[in-house]
Formats: C-alpha cells, sequence, structure tokens
C-alpha cells in the first residue's frame, strides 16, 4: 500500500476534513491524528497510521 499525503482542510468538532493530494476529501475522527494538528497541517497515511510531516 503507497502512502497517502494529505492537507488538514477544516476540523470540524471531533473531526477533520484531509484533501489528499489527489484532490479527495476525507472525513476523519481526531482520535486518529496526531494531536498537534491544525488547519493546513500536512499529514501522511501509511498502514492506516497518520503522522505530521514536519
Amino acid at each position: 500500500m503507497e502512502p497517502t499525503y494529505y492537507t488538514v482542510i477544516r476540523i470540524d468538532g471531533d473531526y477533520a476534513v484531509l484533501l489528499s493530494d489527489e484532490g479527495i476529501e476525507n472525513l476523519v475522527a481526531l482520535a486518529l491524528l496526531p494531536i498537534e494538528i491544525e488547519e493546513g497541517s500536512r499529514l501522511i497515511c501509511e498502514m492506516f497510521s497518520y503522522r505530521l510531516l514536519k
């Protein structure tokens, strides 16, 4: 499985709206994401695990 890169475009309650580099929006529970995220953060998802890109 290839890694997928996302940008956090909006935080809405207990969820974050992520936009992949391919242009696909995903709604993900904040509990699955790194606690440090904010709107505009870049993430990588590998093996269903999200990491914050520096």
